[in-house]
């Protein structure tokens, strides 16, 4: 997946924005709240996923726990280049819903996510 893909496929998601944090990471939020990042090179990238896959993706070697985030269940891919871009969009937009879940009936509201 490139970087132009993955920033799309985040941006395209519902109340999707995307900040410069912490140096050069891209990190893409839904109502303030994080559900994607990468580096500034676009050379990885990490997401919230569900418990199973976490432990499916970790098991496998697929993906590694994300520094600093492993206990939210967060997984992190060391390169972007290889992943398959529909698999990256699937899990981006079920990063971004089990975030979205998660905020305020009026913040869900104000993006749009009645």
């Amino acid at each position: 997946m490139t970087r132009e893909e993955f920033d799309a496929a985040a941006r395209r998601l519902p109340g999707a924005t995307m900040d410069v944090q912490w140096g050069d990471d891209c990190i893409y939020k839904v109502g303030g709240k994080m559900f994607a990042g990468t580096d500034g090179g676009y050379t990885n990238c990490s997401f919230k996923v569900t418990d199973i896959a976490f432990e499916a993706l970790t098991e496998q070697g697929r993906a590694r726990p994300a520094p600093y985030m492993a206990r939210a269940k967060w997984v992190m891919f060391d390169d972007l280049a290889a992943l398959d871009p529909a698999e990256v969009e699937g899990w981006l937009a079920t990063s971004h819903a089990l975030v979205a879940a998660k905020l305020t009936r009026k913040a869900r509201a104000e993006i749009g996510l009645a």
